[in-house]
């Protein structure tokens, strides 16, 4: 499972093949039930510019992991 990071994370590069551990913590909007239990690890393999939506921007496997996809967008915990 992958993910692309904002500028807060790349660190000039540095990021790439980092991996966090994370797990959704609420919704963003009215959607139900947008959190699934457990967490997840993803590999840090793209930096996320203009337009990223937050720190962390998941493939559509890792954000359907923890996360209804129906949901749209959802804050999330994370650890190195």
């Amino acid at each position: 499972m992958v993910t692309g990071v904002s500028d807060a994370l790349w660190n000039n590069g540095r990021a790439c093949g980092r991996r966090y551990r994370l797990r959704c913590i609420r919704g963003t909007n009215e959607a139900p039930h947008p959190c699934t239990f457990g967490n997840i690890v993803v590999k840090v393999v793209d930096r996320c510019q203009t337009g990223c939506n937050g720190v962390l921007n998941l493939s559509q496997h890792a954000f359907a992991k923890i996360a209804n996809p129906d949901a749209g967008n959802v804050i999330v915990d994370y650890t190195p």
